[in-house]
């Protein structure tokens, strides 16, 4: 047995090195130059609490990022989820059309965001858009809506960018499906359980902890949403389609302040952590059924 730990101890040093080099140092000094005021030329300044006082108290950019930022996050933890979950019972029928259906779903999800992005910006284009010119042949004529850019429309254009797209979910779903005894289903179907029966009764309890999964997988990816968001509206138009790694990326990289930038970065890491672990005591992931 220490035999064994030792083997166990020496195949994780790699990975603790690395974790310890990439991770836990970058975030360390993430935390730590917070406290200061630090642009590209000049050095790192302490000046306490005064980031976190202003981001708080008197940024309002860092307001809208973050409710858009928590509405995204709700949205993707129950619509993109539900679609996801719904999805793989329809496609664990096996009707005739479910290896097609499958492989179509999944096409968004393996073409990177920066082309789903430019896709998108060509669909709603105001002059040439898919979505404009069906509008004009029902009648409109001299419709044009500038989706990414109007106040009214951006927050939703940008959300359906990505909401409907939940590929990943349903393959993690239909894999735990997969792994669920058939003698469950033969026995309930004896006793006349109709497959919607089926499906809330005994499916549905048993895919607790992998929806949870796909919960957290879902609601964290908001945490890392940049690429759509900074090729079709960039946060615009004013702030009403900025999340918070895009205002952490503008600014760092557009107002040149990386010690305020990085306050906002340590606070994105510490609400994931709480989203996290809230999210793990609500489905009680990892808790036997017993």
């Amino acid at each position: 047995m220490a035999k064994n730990k030792g083997y166990i101890a020496l195949f994780l040093i790699p990975t603790i090195i690395l974790f310890v080099v990439v991770y836990a140092v970058s975030i360390v000094i993430l935390a730590g130059t917070s406290f200061t005021e630090w642009a590209t030329g000049t050095k790192p300044v302490f000046i306490g609490l005064s980031n976190y006082i202003k981001m708080f108290t008197d940024d309002s950019d860092f307001t809208r990022s973050l409710i858009n930022t928590v509405i995204w996050i709700i949205l993707q933890s129950t619509a993109h989820v539900f679609i996801g979950v719904l999805f793989a019972i329809i496609l664990n029928m096996k009707e005739f059309y479910w290896k097609f259906a499958r492989t179509v779903f999944m096409i968004p999800n393996i073409i990177s965001g920066a082309a789903v992005g430019m896709l998108f910006l060509c669909i709603l284009n105001p002059e040439f858009g898919a979505i404009n010119s069906i509008i004009r042949l029902l009648g409109f004529k001299d419709f044009s809506q500038n989706w990414f850019m109007d106040y009214r429309t951006s927050f939703f254009s940008v959300t359906m960018t990505w909401l409907p797209y939940a590929a990943v979910v349903t393959i993690l779903v239909l894999a735990e499906i997969a792994a669920i005894p058939e003698g469950l289903f033969e026995s309930a179907r004896i006793d006349g359980a109709s497959e919607i029966k089926v499906n809330l009764y005994i499916v549905l309890p048993l895919l607790r902890n992998i929806i949870g999964t796909c919960v957290i997988l879902s609601g964290t990816s908001m945490l890392q949403k940049l690429d759509i968001i900074m090729m079709t509206t960039g946060g615009g138009p004013g702030n009403q389609t900025m999340n918070l790694p895009m205002y952490i990326y503008k600014t760092a990289l557009m107002d040149n302040n990386f010690g305020y930038s990085n306050t906002v970065g340590t606070f994105l890491v510490v609400f994931g952590i709480v989203l996290v672990l809230l999210y793990r005591r609500i489905f009680k992931i990892g808790n036997s059924d017993t």
